[in-house]
């Protein structure tokens, strides 16, 4: 897999530093609140479990598996919920948790179906965030790195399900999702 790789854009102790730092930044924006964390199913799970680790305030997880890619590496625009919430969410501070913001069509979708389900509150916290390529407008309350439009992968991120194992986050080389 290495070979693949065209660069290392962000390495595993700068994903480390950012993600005790944003979790910092929930604990005091949510100071004697209860949480719960909503990772996006599976790219979400190295952060997630990151974040998680260094937030202090009281919180609970779940998880949803939704998709807009369906097997491509573009947005459809269509977002199916493969896999929802295990717990209801009235009143809850809800943080959605995702590995990376392209179009913005899943995290749209997904903020107006936890409104509709009574969330006291609804924030994103994203590892990645690539606005370059945004299709909908949608508010991003905690980003750990803005970058520019390339194919990566890694810590979480796939490509046909591969690469996200690497402890970094890489940008692949476009032979290999060429075709």
């Amino acid at each position: 897999m290495k070979n693949e790789i065209k660069q290392v854009m962000i390495t595993e102790e700068e994903i480390q530093s950012t993600a005790k730092a944003l979790a910092e930044r929930i604990d005091a924006d949510y100071a004697g609140e209860e949480l719960l964390l909503v990772g996006l199913l599976k790219g979400s799970l190295p952060f997630m479990a990151d974040l998680l680790k260094n937030i202090k305030s009281k919180c609970k997880i779940d998880f949803m598996c939704v998709s807009s890619y369906h097997g491509g590496t573009v947005s459809s625009g269509r977002v199916n919920i493969l896999k929802d919430l295990s717990q209801p969410i009235d009143d809850m501070n809800v943080i959605i948790v995702e590995d990376i913001i392209d179009s913005g069509n899943t995290l749209h979708f997904i903020t107006k179906y936890f409104a509709a389900k009574n969330a006291k509150s609804v924030r994103i916290c994203t590892l990645l965030n690539k606005p370059s390529r945004r299709e909908v407008e949608i508010d991003v309350d905690y980003i750990g790195f803005e970058i520019p439009d390339e194919f990566v992968v890694g810590y979480g991120l796939d490509y046909d399900e591969y690469y996200r194992n690497l402890p970094y986050i890489g940008v692949l080389k476009p032979e290999v999702y060429a075709g």
